[in-house]
């Protein structure tokens, strides 16, 4: 009777080993699902706490007084939080561009490195009672073009704000800046202008999200329009435990300055996330 009691028991081992994996496994996966929603919908938030690096290539034509120069821009935007303490954080966020542009002016083409932008965000570590997230700061131009036809070659500085609201899988809300030359070169004109990027985006079950947004901006200098809109579609996936994502989009030049962008352009970005 041992012996059979020992057999049935043996019997049931590798069934209840099994069993156990597939448990295990259904809850990681769970629990790796949960996790990868949380982050797409922190992708969506300029100012969450998430460390991530996008490299965004940008690609406009029609450009200058013959329209028939073309811009391509790669840039390289780290985002990093910091915990100041329990109630805020600061989000460092920085755009570095690296430009090649062909035929701006006419019958010039030119490579390198742009002006940097740097902005820090000080923001509340929980939203607000009516769900609202929000952060302000300072605004940086900063003059490292490697030629003057790739920058403004001033300096400039301001405030930046941004404010949204998460629920549902939808995103909303707007980010802007405005900032001031306050040193460089005189022969150059001076940089006044504002920038605004109302967004909305609304985040699927299987974690692709379309985002719709302008990327507008105010010379006042010039008293002219820079007026962009982005549709996107952004993906987030995984290799090994790596979470990234993969975003496409095309935009429409709704306004811009004479020798400025005509017509469509497009997007494609490639994002490396570092969740804590």
């Amino acid at each position: 009777m041992a012996l059979a009691t020992d057999e049935r028991t043996s019997e049931r081992r590798p069934a209840a080993w099994i069993t156990t994996l597939l448990i295990g496994f259904a809850v990681t996966m769970a629990a790796t699902a949960s996790d990868d929603m949380e982050i797409a919908k922190k992708l969506s938030n300029p100012i969450a706490s998430l460390t991530s690096v996008p490299f965004q290539y940008n690609y406009d034509e029609n450009i200058g007084v013959t329209d028939k120069g073309s811009r391509s821009v790669l840039n390289i935007q780290p985002v990093i939080p910091f915990s100041l303490n329990a109630d805020w954080n600061v989000i460092s966020r920085t755009i570095l561009p690296l430009v090649d542009q062909q035929d701006i002016p006419p019958g010039t083409d030119e490579s390198g490195v742009g002006d940097v932008f740097q902005s820090v965000f000080f923001s509340p570590s929980s939203p607000t009672a009516a769900g609202w997230i929000w952060g302000a700061g300072p605004a940086l131009l900063l003059p490292t073009a490697s030629d003057e036809r790739l920058g403004a070659e001033q300096w400039a500085a301001g405030p930046t704000a941004v404010a949204l609201k998460q629920q549902n899988g939808w995103t909303y809300g707007g980010l802007m800046n405005h900032v001031w030359s306050f040193a460089g070169d005189d022969d150059r004109n001076d940089v006044r202008a504002t920038f605004m990027q109302p967004f909305l985006a609304y985040t699927t079950p299987t974690l692709t999200t379309m985002t719709l947004n302008s990327e507008s901006t105010y010379d006042w200098e010039a008293e002219e329009w820079s007026v962009p809109v982005n549709l996107m579609a952004t993906q987030l996936f995984r290799i090994g435990k790596q979470p990234m994502s993969l975003q496409l989009g095309a935009r429409y030049w709704a306004n811009a300055p004479e020798a400025g962008p005509d017509g469509w352009g497009w997007r494609l970005a490639y994002t490396l996330v570092f969740p804590k």
